[in-house]
């Protein structure tokens, strides 16, 4: 008995399957690394994990996830990018909806995964007693809270930044006509992005800068046992990252759009170095290679 002919199953889904598998697996393996490096500092209390290496486990996360679905879906990860690449129009619209519920999706499945690893350190940690704040709080495993004393307004603001950081510079870093590194280099140098965000301002609200990273893992938070209260504590924050990081998405790359991308000399363009246009890259599918973030 030979071995099968995996050949035959090769571009036989539909686009928007093969899409929406890409991105499913891509954010999760980002969340997978991501919570599980804040699951492994709060449930040892910081003797085996520090905000450090929380920071390097996102990073580290954005940049498997894009090595693991760039070449298919573009790696996006996060309905902040995909916004931002639909308003620049290096995607279509119609394809918006399958990004964002595989996003949401992949987040929601990593988080319980992240869940069933930790459960036997959970229940030691809080007593088997799910608290989404005080000492034993552990909803912030998954999604992100805020400082006791961040305002709703300046919490907003933070969320718009970060994400109009992260999401500009993808877009620089992306940008044939602008120095971009080879394709192979662009998922270590989107990682650092993700790093550098998260070292400079992660303290106000956890740097969520990705709306699927936040809600998906929320809403398992409330099936699992931490209860509907996870929408809302603190007036309601659980809307600040899905808002917010969307908006801070689209200002980042409209501003790199209008600011740097289109103002690149028409003899660039003309002379083969210009970008994937308006369908982005890979065949013409209408996603952006390696657009990725947390």
């Amino acid at each position: 008995m030979g071995s099968p002919d995996w050949n035959r199953f090769r571009y036989n889904l539909p686009t928007s399957l093969r899409i929406a598998i890409a991105e499913f697996f891509s954010t999760f393996i980002l969340v997978t690394f991501g919570c599980g490096s804040i699951a492994q500092m709060v449930l040892s209390k910081e003797t085996k994990g520090t905000f450090f290496s929380v920071n390097f486990g996102w990073g580290i996360g954005v940049t498997l996830g894009c090595y693991w679905a760039g070449g298919i879906s573009g790696a996006h990860m996060n309905p902040a990018v995909t916004l931002a690449c639909a308003v620049a129009r290096k995607l279509s619209w119609s394809m918006v909806p399958v990004y964002c519920l595989a996003q949401l999706f992949g987040a929601f499945i990593a988080s319980a995964c992240v869940y069933g690893v930790y459960i036997d350190a959970l229940n030691t940690f809080d007593g088997g007693v799910r608290k989404i704040l005080g000492p034993n709080g552990t909803a912030g495993i998954f999604a992100t809270y805020p400082q006791p004393f961040l305002s709703i307004g300046n919490g907003f603001g933070d969320q718009v930044f970060g994400t109009m950081l992260l999401v500009s510079c993808i877009f620089a870093i992306l940008d044939k006509n602008n120095n971009a590194p080879d394709k192979g280099v662009a998922p270590v140098l989107i990682g650092l992005t993700v790093f550098v965000i998260g070292a400079t301002f992660g303290f106000n609200a956890g740097y969520a800068i990705n709306p699927a990273r936040d809600l998906g893992p929320r809403i398992f938070t409330a099936i699992a046992g931490w209860g509907p209260e996870v929408f809302t504590v603190h007036h309601s924050w659980s809307w600040v990252p899905v808002i917010a990081c969307s908006l801070g998405g689209v200002i980042g790359g409209m501003i790199y759009l209008l600011c740097f991308e289109l103002q690149h000399d028409a003899s660039e363009e003309d002379s083969g170095k210009g970008g994937n246009g308006g369908n982005g890259g890979n065949g013409g599918n209408g996603y952006e290679p390696l657009a990725t973030a947390e």
